[in-house]
């Protein structure tokens, strides 16, 4: 016998149907994903950074010394070569002084460079280097293709006006001509190293404005951009209620910060 209702069944099944491929998707949809291809790793550098970028040095620095109790920042000798502000992650770079004839010597120095990705700050330390240039033009147009922040020579630099033209920030210890070919030998990249007084690992947090250059170790990043945040929204919010009461000291007295 025919059915009396050969539609309705042809609409059953065809609801059925999709029914069960909207429970499959869904059970797809909510199948947890492995963190490393979440990208969350990626989004939780990317807010760092950004944090780090939006915040004073000099609250950097005080957040640091709070947290850790230790001064970490640079001299006034780790000059910029024109105003700048930046932050990104560390790729540390040492040279040793060596007289040689080695075409060789330098190359890791290179290869360092091209092997770093985005966000990186190029922390070069050159034993006793402050008259020789540990980078210039060529190593800086490298840098700038390959997106890295910017660069922190314990040591001189020189093409000082093409690295101006490219806009490419470096802080160094002194503008000077010289060259490190046939003077140094590579000696290391991505290992500790100390940059003009300040320990500085692969990874760390570079930050550099006009007030100089702070580094935060990876492990405290956080904790110090948030301290540093805190800082600095207060003593923002310092700078009007100095000006309607004319008082740094009921500022300071109502702010807590100085």
């Amino acid at each position: 016998m025919k059915s009396m209702f050969p539609g309705r069944k042809r609409n059953a099944v065809i609801v059925a149907g999709i029914v069960l491929y909207l429970v499959i998707v869904a059970g797809i949809a909510f199948v947890p994903v492995p963190r490393a291809f979440s990208g969350s790793t990626a989004t939780d550098e990317a807010s760092l950074l950004d944090g780090y970028r939006h915040v004073e040095v000099a609250s950097v620095s005080d957040a640091m010394e709070k947290i850790t109790g230790q001064r970490i920042y640079m001299s006034h000798r780790m000059s910029p070569i024109f105003p700048t502000k930046f932050a990104g992650f560390a790729v540390t770079v040492k040279l040793k002084k060596e007289e040689n004839h080695d075409a060789d010597a330098l190359q890791g120095m290179l290869a360092a460079i091209d092997q770093g990705r985005a966000n990186s700050v190029y922390v070069m330390v050159v034993e006793d280097g402050i008259d020789i240039a540990g980078m210039g033009g060529l190593m800086g147009t490298a840098m700038m293709s390959r997106d890295f922040s910017g660069a922190v020579i314990d040591g001189g630099v020189r093409d000082v006006a093409y690295l101006k033209k490219i806009g490419f920030p470096v802080y160094a210890l002194g503008t000077v001509p010289s060259t490190s070919v046939s003077h140094y030998r590579f000696a290391g990249s991505n290992v500790p190293v100390v940059c003009d007084g300040v320990a500085v690992n692969a990874g760390d947090i570079v930050s550099a404005d006009a007030d100089g250059v702070v580094v935060v170790p990876r492990a405290k990043a956080a904790e110090v951009l948030a301290m540093a945040q805190d800082m600095d929204f207060k003593e923002h919010s310092m700078y009007a209620y100095i000006e309607k009461l004319k008082s740094i000291e009921e500022a300071v007295k109502k702010f807590g910060r100085l």
